[in-house]
C-alpha cells in the first residue's frame, strides 16, 4: 500500500499476493465501513475479516515469491510457485484459508465479484456508479451472519454456519476445513499488477447491545 493524497491505494506486486493487516485489535459484532473506488471494473482487492491469531505469524514476513514475464503473466513455473504458497497457506494465502474475503471486483461472477464472500456466498447485482466515484460498503458482523451492502443496496447475506456453501473448484479459493472465528483481524489485500483500488476510509463501530 502507498499513501496518494487523501487515501492509500494498493501498490500490487509481482510477487504474490500481498495484505494489509490491523494488528491492534480483534473485531467482533461491529460494522465496517469502507470507502474505497476502484480504478476499473476489474480491478482487483479485498476486505478480509475473521481472521485467525495465526496471521500475525506472517506480519512483516514474505512468501514464496513469483515472477512475472515480459507481459506481466506467470510462466507455469511461477503458477506452480503460486500455488504452492497457497497450499502451504503462506503470507496472503494464510488469510485466504483462514478468513473470509469480501470481494472488490465487479466484473468477476455473482459467487468471486464485488461484494460476495469469495467463492462462498453469491454478492447481488451492482448498484449504479458513475465511473470514478467513491463507493460505501458496509460489512456487518453479528455473531454468525456477515452481511455485506454497498451504497445502500444489500449485496450479500451470509450465514457461517451454513453447512450449504459451494466446494471448492479452485486451488485460488478458501480452504473449506477450517472454522473462522467470530472474533478476528481484518485487513485489505493487494492482488495483481494494475489491480489499482483507492481506500479513503475504513472505520469500525460496535453493533449497539440489546
Amino acid at each position: 500500500m502507498v499513501v496518494e493524497g487523501d487515501a492509500i491505494r494498493t501498490e500490487p506486486s509481482e510477487k504474490g499476493l500481498g495484505l494489509l493487516v490491523y494488528t491492534e485489535e480483534k473485531l467482533g459484532n461491529c460494522q465496517i465501513r469502507i470507502v474505497y473506488r476502484p480504478q476499473t471494473p476489474r480491478s482487483n482487492a479485498g476486505v478480509h475479516i475473521r481472521m485467525d491469531d495465526g496471521i500475525l505469524n506472517w506480519v512483516g514476513r514474505d512468501s514464496i515469491a513469483v515472477k512475472r514475464d515480459a507481459k506481466g503473466k506467470l510462466p507455469p513455473e511461477m503458477s506452480a510457485k503460486m500455488k504452492e504458497a497457497s497450499d502451504k497457506e503462506e503470507g496472503a494465502w494464510y488469510a485466504v484459508h483462514h478468513g473470509y474475503e469480501v470481494q472488490i471486483m465487479d466484473s468477476g461472477d455473482q459467487f468471486h465479484r464485488t461484494g460476495s464472500i469469495y467463492s462462498y456466498a453469491p454478492g447481488a447485482d451492482l448498484p449504479p456508479t458513475p465511473a470514478g466515484e467513491w463507493r460505501t460498503m458496509i460489512i456487518t458482523l453479528d455473531g454468525n451472519l456477515v452481511a455485506v451492502e454497498l451504497d445502500g443496496k444489500v449485496l450479500t447475506r451470509f450465514d457461517s454456519t451454513t453447512k450449504e456453501v459451494p466446494a471448492r473448484k479452485q486451488w485460488y479459493e478458501p480452504k473449506r476445513e477450517y472454522v473462522r472465528p467470530e472474533i478476528g483481524y481484518i485487513g485489505l489485500q493487494t492482488h495483481d499488477p494494475g489491480d489499482i483500488v483507492y481506500f479513503r476510509e475504513v472505520s469500525v463501530r460496535p453493533l449497539a447491545k440489546p
